[in-house]
């Protein structure tokens, strides 16, 4: 399995979840445009009632291979530039960079840099889906919270996306809407390039919610899962509303 956490640490970002550092503090603000429900994620919201039907009809739409391969060549860049704002998705040519528009949208209290209707310096992540606790995000220490690909991208790669024109592959490694996910940056790099066969959330409450994205995202870009994630996936059911 090919894994990226030391990558993660030099760097700040992820094969599955990119994300880059800040370049220092930024003590003058704007003011935040008004978020309304509907435009900021519930992101670590209790699974709806029907969650564990929804994931079974997912699991009967998606095609199951034995094992993840290997296959050659994958790069970052091969998905374009890391949080391109050229992508067809949500947020895609508005004039911010992917990254930015995520965090603005899936973070509370949100402050932006000084003359910047895009750059988030600050905000609050209330619930890490991934580990159910509260993080105070600033830029300076930019990488506390990290963006999660919940399908990614070097598993993508291997699954099928190698295959696919770039454009198609930019606009994946940039769907705010289907497969982009602000946490914790330390349990992004344990999760690094896994799926629900290999990992799992330690908040408990979000993993029927997790394992439903995962496949959601799967079924939108025709990518196969292994036998472990539909393993998973069907075990999880048994927990799930």
């Amino acid at each position: 399995m090919r894994t990226l956490i030391a990558a993660t640490t030099l760097l700040g970002f992820a094969a599955t979840g990119c994300t880059y550092p800040g370049a220092g503090a930024d003590p003058v603000v704007s003011n935040p445009p008004q978020r309304t429900a509907a435009t900021r994620s519930p992101a670590a919201a209790q699974p709806a009632i029907g969650t564990a039907k929804l994931i079974s009809a997912e699991l009967r739409q998606i095609r199951v291979i034995a094992a993840r391969p290997d296959v050659p060549g994958y790069k970052r860049d091969q998905f374009g530039q890391t949080w391109t704002d050229d992508h067809a998705g949500r947020g895609g040519h508005n004039g911010c960079d992917t990254r930015n528009d995520v965090l603005a949208a899936q973070l509370t209290a949100v402050q932006y840099r000084a003359r910047s209707r895009c750059v988030v310096i600050a905000g609050t992540l209330a619930i890490d889906p991934y580990t159910g606790r509260r993080i105070e995000f600033r830029k300076a220490a930019a990488t506390k919270v990290q963006i999660d690909h919940l399908y990614p991208l070097a598993r993508a790669w291997d699954m099928g996306a190698a295959n696919w024109p770039r454009q198609r592959r930019v606009d994946f490694a940039n769907d705010e809407t289907a497969n982009l996910l602000a946490v914790d940056g330390p349990a992004n790099a344990s999760k690094s390039d896994d799926g629900p066969g290999e990992w799992m959330p330690i908040n408990r409450s979000y993993r029927c919610t997790y394992v439903l994205r995962y496949l959601e995202v799967a079924r939108k870009y025709a990518l196969p899962i292994n036998a472990a994630d539909r393993d998973a996936a069907q075990a999880i059911t048994q927990s799930c509303p």
